[in-house]
């Protein structure tokens, strides 16, 4: 067996080489005609008092009067919204470890890995009308792990809930995370060694560096491949680099960069490097200064990730202003609101309306902030992000307009199939209070037993 085809079999078996997320074939959920509702379509604009048919885990008909088929389930929505699933471009739930920070480059290391499908907040944010998430690994270096895109699919495994298809990516990261400056300068009184990079510059250069050692690389295979397609017998392959193969994928747009940024100069370095090893960074994740520079972000067709009205948590983001999605919108970006927070995550539909209030998006842009630009961003646009005939069943059925503070999630559906309920979260958990009260009953007057 040649080299070349051990490499490509250990590829199919770790799952490391180039090739979107591969996931277990989901459940088929029963169909279910959602009656009467306003459906915030996002692409299409609002439909009033329309029907919405979800069958074999898509978005099977969108209408007035649609007839159920047989078994279906019928839920009247009388008064009430549905729109797409939101799409959260940045998280960091469901890891159980957030950074190899040990290295400048840590490009070999999978968060899919780490993911833990028992983490509550999956459920928590299936409350707030979350469907998707892109679980990214922290930023404590230049160069940090590849991302998984996650559908939020509570008590199924982990193969279940990568979403099939979606592009790999990878994390960068710059600024004030990666140089630690702080703890480094306090490392250094210490008698330790500094970590690299400890400066901007030296960001640039790791970057630099990882992307010329990944070029080399490319180079290698390129030439024995075409020495094998030749039929050249005594070639041999070069020795297989788990570090460089994923900027390899980049260099060939295989795998997204997102990179965790704040000021305009780092974004600006970052996009200038790209551009020297020709390769386009699919998002600047948080980018609070991207509003200055927004002509050039739009110029390298990159997307922009960041928050709703965070700002001045630390000196880099001094400078960050709520108009700045709506301002990168108007020049033509692609950009999203993002939580980076377990928290926020579950409350991003009022993060979206704010952006009507700063920036004066109108209702659709807002919805697109948390719909359907992140699914841009992730590549999977096709499946989600809207309501649209053939698109994945991921909707959400709220009590009302999903950008009044007055308004919560009902019913969450992933692939057509319901993964929270607001009527059936009440009722587990009167039945969860019973089954307390009968145990601290049964418990009370006891002595504790000491093994």
């Amino acid at each position: 067996m040649s080299r070349l085809s051990i490499a490509i079999l250990f590829a199919a078996a770790t799952g490391g080489a180039a090739g979107a997320q591969q996931a277990q074939p989901a459940t088929v959920a029963k169909p279910t005609l959602i009656k009467n509702a306003t459906v915030l379509t996002v692409t299409k604009g609002k439909l009033e008092n329309t029907d919405l048919l979800l069958q074999n885990g898509k978005i099977a008909q969108i209408g007035k009067n649609l007839s159920a088929p047989a078994g279906a389930t019928v839920i009247d929505a009388t008064g009430k919204y549905v729109m797409p699933g939101i799409i959260d471009p940045h998280s960091h739930t469901m890891i159980d470890a957030v950074n190899e920070g040990s290295l400048s480059v840590t490009s070999m290391v999978r968060v899919r890995d780490v993911l833990n499908p028992t983490d509550i907040n999956i459920y928590r944010q299936l409350a707030g009308g979350v469907t998707t998430i892109n679980v990214l690994h922290g930023s404590a270096n230049t160069i940090g792990g590849q991302n998984a895109v996650v559908k939020l699919k509570w008590g199924r495994d982990v193969p279940e809930m990568l979403f099939p298809g979606a592009m790999p990516g990878i994390k960068f990261a710059l600024g004030e995370n990666v140089t630690q400056k702080n703890g480094q300068t306090a490392a250094q009184a210490q008698g330790r060694a500094l970590r690299y990079p400890a400066t901007r510059m030296g960001q640039e250069e790791v970057l630099r560096d990882a992307f010329t050692r990944a070029r080399d690389y490319k180079a290698s295979w390129d030439d024995y491949n075409a020495k094998v397609k030749a039929g050249d017998k005594t070639a041999v392959a070069p020795e297989r680099d788990l570090e460089l193969e994923p900027l390899v994928e980049v260099l060939e747009g295989k795998r997204f960069v997102h990179a965790h940024s704040y000021r305009a100069d780092e974004m600006l370095m970052l996009l200038n490097v790209a551009k020297e090893f020709g390769f386009t960074v699919k998002t600047l994740q948080h980018g609070l200064e991207g509003y200055k520079i927004a002509s050039e972000i739009a110029q390298a067709g990159t997307g922009l990730s960041t928050f709703a009205d965070e700002w001045s948590y630390k000196v880099e983001a001094y400078d960050a202003i709520p108009y700045n999605t709506a301002i990168l919108m108007h020049h033509g970006v692609v950009a999203t609101v993002n939580s980076d927070s377990d928290e926020r995550a579950r409350r991003l539909n009022i993060d979206a309306a704010k952006m009507m209030r700063y920036g004066g998006l109108t209702e659709d842009e807002a919805l697109k902030t948390i719909t359907y630009n992140g699914a841009v961003q992730l590549g999977v646009q096709n499946r989600v992000g809207s309501i649209e005939i053939g698109k994945d069943a991921d909707v959400v059925i709220w009590s009302g307009d999903p950008l009044s503070v007055y308004s919560s999630a009902e019913t969450t559906f992933i692939d057509g199939e319901v993964f929270f309920d607001v009527k059936k979260d009440a009722a587990m958990r009167d039945q969860m209070a019973k089954e307390r009260a009968a145990l601290e009953a049964a418990d009370r007057g006891r002595r504790p037993v000491i093994p």
